[in-house]
């Protein structure tokens, strides 16, 4: 076959380019379908950007965004003056990363263990009930917890009682509060989050356990030398991509289970924002604190996709 005959054949199989008329002709329907979600996303998640101007400045209501005087920096200054904010930056910080820790090492644990059931019908059980919590809301189990950990006539108050252990103020003492928030944070959601490290095990190659046990390693050895290693690179994107929740310590679950005698150490910066924006009307404070939590979350998620490129090959696209 000749040059000519070659470059001719090259030529007549490689696809053509589709013009824009084509596609949208093909395509039309899906971005009718799409358009509600871009809408609400612009209403409730654009728009709302432009409020942030009140952050500069001395916001006052009846004067709006156009009239309200000018102040700058002032407001993230005070934020770093304010006589409890570093201790309600510190005790976001110490509740967001114990919970980040708990939700990583539970659920793989689970994953592992639930992975090692080979009575298919058990296994499904103990799969829906571990689920169930992640779909309660924290108004419910606020409820729940609240009576439950009641130091007069609480359950566990009770259980504690048979062993003659005095009544602990899980809700009242702000040490017991940091911990009930991080357990109770882990009990309701270990059992959703471990569906990830499940779907990474049951991607592991069957061959591999089979030359593993042709080598003469038990289950326990099995798991070490096998199931752990394949969830290792998932492990390390989910933990990377938590970085960018370092700020967010769960306000309905703090707000649904805090009270004033916690302040010192359960307080939050959602909650402190809560309280002076919405019932303390300092709109302007307000919006500064949420600012300076929104710029350290958005450099937090950067960095820790950098991480998750740099240490497992995660990309986005």
């Amino acid at each position: 076959m000749s040059e000519t005959a070659v470059l001719i054949d090259k030529v007549s199989i490689r696809p053509r380019k589709k013009s824009f008329k084509t596609y949208w002709k093909k395509t039309w329907p899906l971005h009718v379908l799409l358009l509600p979600a871009v809408i609400i996303a612009m209403v409730y998640n654009y728009i709302p950007i432009m409020g942030l101007v009140i952050a500069f400045q001395d916001y006052k209501p009846w004067l709006g965004f156009t009239n309200s005087p000018w102040v700058g920096f002032d407001h993230f200054i005070y934020l770093f003056e304010y006589p409890d904010g570093m201790q309600i930056v510190k005790n976001t910080l110490i509740i967001a990363f114990a919970k980040i820790i708990t939700n990583m090492i539970f659920p793989v644990l689970f994953a592992l263990f639930l992975n090692e059931i080979r009575v298919n019908w058990y296994k499904r059980i103990a799969q829906t009930f571990v689920y169930l919590p992640h779909f309660l809301s924290w108004v419910i189990l606020g409820g729940i917890f609240v009576d439950v950990l009641s130091i007069r006539g609480g359950i566990v108050n009770r259980f504690l009682a048979w062993f003659g252990i005095d009544p602990i103020s899980f809700l009242s003492d702000g040490n017991w509060f940091r911990v009930t928030v991080i357990v109770s944070d882990a009990w309701k959601d270990f059992g959703f989050s471990a569906i990830i490290f499940l779907a990474a095990i049951a991607a592991t190659n069957p061959a591999l356990y089979e030359a593993a046990e042709i080598d003469g390693a038990n289950r326990w050895q099995q798991v070490i030398h096998v199931t752990l290693p394949a969830i290792i690179p998932i492990f390390i994107v989910v933990a990377t991509l938590s970085l960018g929740r370092v700020l967010d310590a769960g306000f309905d679950q703090i707000f649904n289970l805090y009270n004033p005698l916690v302040y010192n150490k359960g307080d939050i910066i959602d909650t402190f924002v809560y309280r002076v924006g919405l019932l303390g009307s300092q709109y302007s404070f307000a919006t500064a604190i949420g600012f300076f939590k929104s710029v350290i979350g958005f450099i937090m998620i950067i960095i820790s996709y950098r991480l998750a490129y740099k240490l497992a090959g995660y990309r986005i696209f």
